[in-house]
């Protein structure tokens, strides 16, 4: 009887532990499967998100044309900045020629867009 009593006695405590190791991989294995489900959620965002840009794109609704007119304004801006820093004329002399710059560059402008206005009016006429 003695026997029976440790045996079935070890017997309980070898299923405990198993049941204590059970949890252990049950835990492991859905950490794993949520990490998982992280990394497809992931992929099928970027993926949706592609997708969804090329659409844009395709349909002509991704125009970035403002945004390139100021990066190009920035870095006109910029450029005139550096170089007046690193100018060897005088001041005066760098002044003048840039207000000269600025006027012609200004005629130039309001020659095209007369121009595309009488362009845009013919074509509408």
């Amino acid at each position: 009887m003695n026997k029976l009593l440790k045996m079935l006695l070890g017997s309980g405590l070898y299923l405990l532990e198993q049941s204590d190791r059970t949890t252990d991989v049950r835990d492991r294995a859905a950490r794993k499967i949520d990490d998982l489900r992280d990394v497809v959620q992931e992929k099928y965002e970027e993926a949706a998100d592609r997708i969804a840009k090329a659409s844009r794109a395709i349909r002509g609704e991704d125009n970035h044309a403002l945004a390139n007119a100021l990066r190009l304004a920035a870095g006109i801006g910029v450029g005139v900045g550096v170089g007046l820093l690193f100018a060897p004329a005088s001041g005066q002399h760098t002044r003048r020629a840039i207000a000269g710059s600025v006027q012609q560059f200004r005629t130039k402008v309001r020659k095209r867009v007369s121009s595309e206005r009488a362009r845009a009016n013919a074509n509408a006429g």
